[in-house]
């Protein structure tokens, strides 16, 4: 691991788990109670009686209610809900794993039903072998593929990130990467930015699009045709796809994307729930 994915420094965040932890030791009459406060990332100790708690030398109220599947933070002198709504009700929600997954009007933008959305993306990272490349993070996210490719030394990220309410989120999230370093993050919709990037101007590409209905231009020919341009001979490309549909209307996203990337030039097979591809036969 690189100093870049250590715990944040911040306020404390509250989940349903730590909430009903300080209502058991309050009925226990414990005056300390040892919790996480950073969704499971490390432990600590707080202090409590019945008007509130007390954390490095910072008094706080007890919540009055909390609701499941969703992380409070402290603002502006009360807690309130990781969430925020523009044009679209986002928000980060907390997983059995510790690292939260996130949501866009309701839609799970991370898997987090059998596997940690961690070490899911640790999974596919390992795919492109990181070490000593540079490579394009197409859909940044919560940054947990550039984390993965931080602690194998890859050598620069390129990470971009269209909702502006998603970078948001990440400040506030103690399992994402802090931007800096050999970790480049643009706010900005990849699919025009892309044009910028130099011809074979990256080894290895990540590709963890929302689902097609929501982005059907990061599925077109014409980007698939831009991810080609950008990667050097030899490079290689995971591009998650899931399978949407599979059951209700028997469509296979993963061989179409699979077709798409090879008229791009790519040698592309289905692997997993996505597509591997890799650029000159490689």
């Amino acid at each position: 691991m690189t100093g870049s994915i250590e715990p944040k420094a911040q306020g404390p965040l509250l989940t349903l788990k730590v909430h009903e932890q300080f209502q058991k030791a309050r009925r226990a009459g414990a005056a300390e109670l040892t919790c996480s406060l950073d969704l499971d990332r490390t432990m600590t100790s707080v202090t409590l009686d019945e008007s509130g708690w007390t954390w490095q030398a910072q008094r706080y109220p007890h919540l009055q209610k909390c609701k499941e599947r969703t992380v409070y933070y402290w603002s502006d002198g009360e807690f309130a809900p990781v969430s925020r709504f523009s044009s679209s009700l986002i928000k980060l929600v907390p997983t059995q794993w510790g690292p939260p997954t996130f949501e866009i009007d309701g839609i799970k933008m991370l898997v987090s039903e059998k596997i940690s959305p961690y070490q899911d993306a640790q999974t596919k990272v390992a795919l492109i072998e990181p070490r000593g490349k540079v490579i394009l993070d197409t859909c940044g996210g919560l940054g947990y593929f550039a984390v993965w490719c931080l602690a194998d030394a890859a050598a620069r990220i390129i990470s971009f990130e269209k909702n502006p309410d998603v970078i948001w989120l990440r400040g506030l999230n103690p399992w994402s990467p802090a931007v800096g370093g050999a970790l480049s993050l643009t706010q900005g919709d990849v699919a025009e930015k892309i044009v910028e990037l130099p011809d074979a101007s990256v080894d290895a590409i990540l590709h963890d699009p929302p689902r097609f209905g929501i982005a059907g231009e990061l599925y077109s020919q014409e980007f698939y045709d831009q991810l080609a341009r950008v990667l050097k001979r030899g490079g290689r490309m995971f591009h998650y796809t899931g399978s949407p549909n599979k059951l209700t209307t028997g469509r296979d996203v993963p061989n179409e994307v699979a077709a798409r990337l090879k008229r791009s030039g790519l040698k592309a097979r289905p692997h997993g729930d996505g597509v591997l591809a890799s650029k000159g036969g490689r």
